[in-house]
């Protein structure tokens, strides 16, 4: 998925000689979306890049039961999961992604002394990732975004 700043502004650092530089503010975004997965036993996190004015994350949900109990034990990278309680529903995508903008744009304004702020555009993007193959090239342009930024559609000055 990717998420884009409000008015495309470059808030998290910059790319100097093809390298993502954060700021401080760019290390709370990526700090926030780390929460993620310890907040959620059901969330892993795959690569993930946080831009001047954008982000680009892969999430999984990890699927368990339908009876909601995880049945088998389902792994996360390498930890038994417990079985989701009432506070560990698993949630869908979109609760998830308002969970992470919640929680960055609430440290971003505590930080910067500016309450009710907005940082992220209104929604995000998504793209399903079906297989092995779309995965790696998925994880290939996420962490080769830095490369390409004079290119990418999000480049603003």
């Amino acid at each position: 998925m990717t998420l884009v700043t409000n008015h495309r502004a470059n808030l998290f650092g910059e790319v100097v000689d093809g390298e993502m530089r954060l700021n401080q503010i760019g290390h709370i975004v990526a700090k926030a979306w780390e929460w993620l997965q310890n907040q959620y036993p059901f969330v892993n996190l795959d690569p993930y890049f946080v831009m001047p004015n954008h982000f680009h994350g892969i999430l999984q949900i990890i699927e368990l039961n339908d009876d909601g109990r995880g049945g088998s034990p389902a792994t996360k990278k390498g930890c038994t999961l417990p079985a989701p309680t009432e506070n560990h529903k698993i949630k869908p995508l979109g609760q998830l992604i308002g969970a992470f903008k919640t929680v960055s744009v609430k440290h971003i304004n505590l930080f910067r002394s500016t309450p009710g702020l907005p940082i992220w555009q209104r929604n995000y993007y998504e793209h399903i990732i079906r297989d092995q193959l779309e995965l790696d090239d998925i994880a290939h342009y996420i962490d080769s975004n830095s490369e390409t930024w004079v290119d990418d559609p999000e480049y603003i000055l």
